[in-house]
């Protein structure tokens, strides 16, 4: 029980520290958007700071589960950060959560842990993995991310984000199986974990994909990203346990069982990413409005110019 109950514990983390960086960044002036300005400005606060720190102990927490137990069982658990982000987000930002929120927050909680009693994964056998296995299963996972990459640049707007969005979990995914395969190398001690090229493997990766989720942020926001991203980091890390690392789960109806959860799951998902509370809402209206009296001004100069020369006739 210790492994999902760190998993459980770095969702948690990841929500906060996703909770904190917007509050931060929420306060900061719109004009000092991708300007290096924000980044200095962000440096002091205290709660920008907050937010790194729960990162990394997310991170951490990620690294001791998936040590400690089997990579199909901690990624789907991660995916609850979701809907802790949005109870994290309105107690920071002041907003209520109504039925909807609630209502797939506990949905989504219920079809994770149907999906995850369902399959009942066993232990595996990462140590045992050859050069072969690691080859075949990161080649696969590198060619589905480089195909939505493909694809996000054939695309525009909301469906590139949302492909950008899929493609980051993918990354997600495979950093998750390189971090399985660091903590298999540490019990061989602290010299192999260093002289292994699963720790270099993660970190080009984990930068990887965090420049993949900027992207997708930068093309459509939460709205389209976040369904992509939630849904497909956990079935990379369940097709990693159970094709690569050899995880035992329980077949026959229970299969049919687990795909009902997961669907269950992934409705959920959509409700949740499409919540006033993670789209910002407040800040589109504004922008909006900024829009329309910008457009408002240029439209009465521009008046002001075509009658200037009928006053002078």
């Amino acid at each position: 029980m210790l492994s999902p109950f760190l998993a459980v514990l770095a969702a948690l983390a990841n929500a906060l520290a996703s909770a904190l960086q917007r509050k931060a960044a929420r306060e900061e002036s719109t004009e000092e958007n991708l300007s290096p300005r924000l980044v200095w400005h962000l440096l002091h606060r205290p709660v920008w700071f907050a937010g790194v720190l729960s990162l990394i102990a997310g991170f951490l927490l990620q690294a001791v589960a998936l040590g400690s137990g089997q990579i199909s069982e901690v990624q789907p658990l991660l995916a609850l950060d979701l809907p802790a982000a949005l109870i994290l987000s309105g107690l920071f930002f002041g907003s209520r959560l109504g039925r909807r929120e609630w209502g797939a927050s506990v949905v989504m909680a219920a079809g994770v842990a149907g999906l995850l009693l369902a399959l009942d994964p066993g232990h595996g056998t990462p140590s045992a993995v050859s050069w072969t296995g690691w080859l075949i299963g990161a080649g696969a996972n590198v060619l589905l991310i480089a195909a939505g990459v493909l694809w996000a640049r054939r695309t525009s707007g909301t469906r590139r984000a949302a492909v950008l969005g899929a493609a980051t979990g993918c990354a997600f995914g495979l950093t998750a199986a390189l971090i399985k395969g660091v903590t298999t190398r540490y019990s061989q001690g602290l010299s192999a974990v260093f002289t292994g090229w699963q720790l270099w493997a993660m970190i080009a990766v984990g930068a990887c994909a965090m420049f993949l989720l900027q992207s997708a942020m930068n093309a459509g926001g939460l709205l389209a990203t976040q369904p992509g991203l939630t849904m497909t980091d956990p079935v990379i890390g369940i097709l990693w346990g159970v094709l690569v690392f050899h995880e035992q789960v329980r077949g026959g109806p229970f299969i049919v069982l687990a795909v009902l959860c997961a669907a269950a799951a992934a409705t959920a998902v959509m409700v949740l990413s499409r919540s006033p509370l993670l789209s910002d809402a407040a800040d589109e209206e504004d922008e909006q409005k900024e829009r329309r009296e910008g457009k408002a001004d240029r439209d009465g100069h521009d008046a002001k110019g075509t009658a200037r020369p009928e006053n002078d006739r």
